[in-house]
């Protein structure tokens, strides 16, 4: 998908200087795969404690072949 985006140029330098990856493009891909990383594991963590687990559920009867 083609995109044309108005990117601060000093800050995609920096961010290119800094990966040390060879193009913008590459630059970019990889700071929005960071991006969306980062906030799935923000929700993940967020989740910890809102999950009601059965106590009574056995983990070591459950591998046990019938």
């Amino acid at each position: 998908m083609a995109t044309n985006l108005a990117i601060d140029d000093e800050l995609l330098v920096d961010a290119v200087e800094i990966g040390g990856l060879s193009t913008k493009r590459e630059t970019v891909n990889l700071a929005l795969r960071e991006f969306v990383d980062r906030r799935k594991r923000r929700i993940a963590i967020e989740s910890f404690g809102q999950i009601d687990f059965d106590e009574s559920y056995d983990y070591k009867k459950a591998r046990q072949k019938p």
